[in-house]
Formats: structure tokens, sequence, C-alpha cells
């Protein structure tokens, strides 16, 4: 009997396909062809650009709040153009500009890259010495090409994550201000009982073996429209307007109606949290957005792997995290909970491999490697990535003593 109802069911379905088949069968071939296209000419045009990294090397005593960072990631990095018109987009698979801020370990070293398009060279250097004068900039080779050398030579051990957002996009981590590093110093001995958020992830990267490395990778460009409102599942906003949706769903929790039927906001029942929050996201939207892309990875040699390294990997991020507001999680991990997820060890195998290739090509906002970005304005990313002041001490965290400088360019020739 209920074999009888399913495939009636069944037929029913198939039949009611086949009758409108006219109609929707050209919808779901120009649509699957459409993505096809984009794919093609996306891939196509990332190929064709001349990317560069640049190794930021940091002087000893360093008294330049985040806040210059931030200064530098608006002025240099937040570039809004790249598209151009529609046909720029759609015949030649323009896409808006993209950079990727890295910190890893090699052994206990650590160091600093920005990953960029030749052509941005001038003006990301002039705007890092405008902030920071004393630092030193040198084109390096890529050192994720250098591992790959190395990992065909002898075996290596590899586990990696992606990293993203607790809550909605709207909801601010915890920056630099909350630890209130926007107030000016008072020479060393006030540099020194400063709390720098960055110095964790510095001290665990710098203590770190022979035979290992961790490599924290942020890609970023400049926030664009997104389908992010459930009610309106089909219109793209951008995530100034995703922050007013999320404020009115926590006012909307304390609406209530009077005795004549008229909707009132009864805030006075708002707790200490939600009043935070609500105060958070709008001072967070009057900063410049960006859209995020984050993963981190350990490797090491054969014998060297030490699992806690994980733990610590991504531990490094959690004092960004804040209990009212919003927190970092791994997502996309190289692993399974359950043994019978993965009986043959070969979709872990699949997923390092992918998650490095990923790491490799800087792919995030583009195909082959099309992740789900999140949110963080200036302020948020200055956070996770500034130049750690004078307060960081990791013994193996190598610094300049001072700039070279350059002669004048009025000497006579």
């Amino acid at each position: 009997m209920i074999l009888d109802i399913l495939n009636n069911i069944l037929l029913f379905i198939i039949n009611g396909l086949a009758r409108t088949a006219l109609y929707w069968v050209p919808v779901v071939f120009f649509y699957v062809g459409w993505q096809v296209w984009l794919h093609y000419i996306q891939i196509a045009a990332m190929a064709k650009k001349k990317w560069l990294l640049l190794e930021i090397k940091i002087p000893r005593d360093i008294f330049r709040s985040p806040a210059a960072m931030e200064i530098f990631l608006s002025n240099a990095l937040h570039q809004t153009g790249g598209v151009g018109n529609w046909l720029k987009k759609y015949w030649d698979g323009n896409l808006h500009t993209q950079f990727s801020l890295e910190i890893i370990s090699i052994h206990g070293s650590v160091h600093f890259y920005i990953r960029l398009e030749e052509k941005f060279q001038r003006l990301i250097e002039a705007q890092l010495y405008a902030q920071y004068p004393s630092i030193e900039i040198t084109e390096v080779e890529d050192y994720v090409e250098k591992a790959a050398r190395e990992m065909v030579k002898e075996p290596w051990s590899i586990w990696g994550s992606e990293i993203t957002l607790s809550k909605d996009d709207p909801y601010p981590i915890k920056t630099y201000v909350d630890y209130g590093l926007d107030k000016p110093g008072g020479g060393l001995l006030e540099e020194d009982k400063k709390i720098d958020p960055i110095s964790p992830m510095i001290e665990f990267l710098a203590s770190l073996k022979a035979g290992e490395q961790v490599w924290y990778q942020i890609l970023v460009r400049p926030s664009i429209k997104r389908f992010k409102d459930p009610k309106h599942p089909f219109k793209k906003v951008d995530w100034k307007e995703d922050a007013k949706r999320v404020k009115d769903e926590i006012l909307a929790e304390h609406t209530v109606k009077d005795a004549d039927g008229v909707e009132r906001r009864d805030l006075w029942n708002m707790t200490e949290g939600e009043r935070g929050a609500i105060t958070a996201i709008e001072k967070s939207i009057g900063k410049p957005g960006f859209d995020v892309g984050m993963r981190s990875i350990y490797l090491a040699k054969e014998g060297a792997f030490d699992a806690i390294n994980i733990t610590g990997m991504l531990g490094a991020v959690k004092q960004y995290n804040s209990v009212h507001l919003n927190a970092f999680r791994p997502a996309n991990a190289t692993d399974f909970d359950f043994p019978w997820q993965d009986p043959t060890g070969s979709r872990v195998r699949r997923l390092k491999k992918d998650i490095f290739n990923a790491y490799w090509d800087r792919g995030f906002f583009a195909p082959p490697y099309k992740g789900k970005p999140f949110v963080l304005n200036s302020e948020e990313l200055a956070t996770i990535f500034h130049f750690p002041s004078r307060s960081t001490e990791a013994p193996t965290f190598e610094r300049i003593e001072a700039k070279k400088a350059t002669p004048p360019p009025n000497l006579p020739v």
C-alpha cells in the first residue's frame, strides 16, 4: 500500500516535470551556462594578473598604535575599483581588487607579509612608510612555493582550517580600542604597560620548533553587496543594511503593544549586553568595511608534528572574542569528528590538498576556491593585523635595529 502511494507520487512528479519541461529546461540550461561562463572568464582574468609578495621587517622600538595600521588599510587596501562597468565584469571577468595579509612562523621565526598585484606596489610601500617610517620592505620569494618543493622531497603532515565569525557580520569583535591602544603613549615605561592583543599570536608563533610552520592568511577586499536578508532572499544588501536588520531584530524582542494595540518599544527591559551590542554595531558601521576570508595552516616534517599546536593555532585568536558581541571560530577543518565519516582517509587527504592549494593560490573570492566571506571594518582588521609594539618581546621574533637610510633625492649626479 505504502509503496503504491510512493510510486504514484513519483509518477505524478515525473509527469509534471515532463509537461513543464519547455519552461524550466531553458532556465536551468541558461543558469548553468552562465555560471560556467563566469567561472571561465574569472579564472582567465586572475591568471593574467602579476602578483608579488612583500615582507615587512619591523624595528625594535615601534611606538605606533594599531590606529596607524587602520589608516594604512583604509587608504591603501580599500580599493573599490577593479570591476569597471558591466561589460568588463561579465565579458572580461574583472573582479574586485584583493590583497592578502599574512603572519607566519617558520621554525619559530615570525614574518609579516602582504601579497598584492604588482601595479599596487608603489602605493602600498608609500602608505606603509607614511605610517611606519622605520620599517623595511622587501620583495621575497613565496614561502608557500618553497614549502611545496620541500614537501616533494620528504613527507610532511598538515592540518588546516578556515576561520570565520560565530555571529552575524555587524556584531564586532573585540578591538584594539577595547584594549586602550587608541590612547597616546607616555614613553618606554608606559609602552611596557600596554596590552597588545596580537601578542598571544606572536608568542605562539615564536614558540614553534625546528621543522614546524604555522601560516595565518587574511584575504581582504572592499565589502560588496551580498544575499544576506532572510526576508528578501533575492535582494543583495551591503553590510551596513545588514546591520540595520540585526538592530531591528534585537529591538523587536522588546516591542510590545499597549492597550490601544499600538506597538512601542519597551527599552527599559533591555539587558546591558543588548544595549552594548546596539551601541557597538552603530559605532562599527561608521568605518570602511572589508570582505574577509581567513584560514590557518599548521605544517610539520615527519616526526615533528605536535597536535597541541593545533590548539595553540586556533587559540591564538581568542583574545579578539567578545561574549556579548562576536567571536572567531574554526570552519571547514581538515578532519572529521567520527571515524565512519571517512573510513579510508581519502576525504581528509582531499581536504588537506584543497586548503593548501587555496592558501597557495590566495583564493577565496573567485573560482576555483570560492568561500563565504565575512565583514570586518578597518578597526577590526587593524586589530588582527598590525605590527606589534615594543611590549611584545618574543625571543625569536626578529626585529631590525633601524631602517636603512637612502640618499637624499636632490644629490648632484
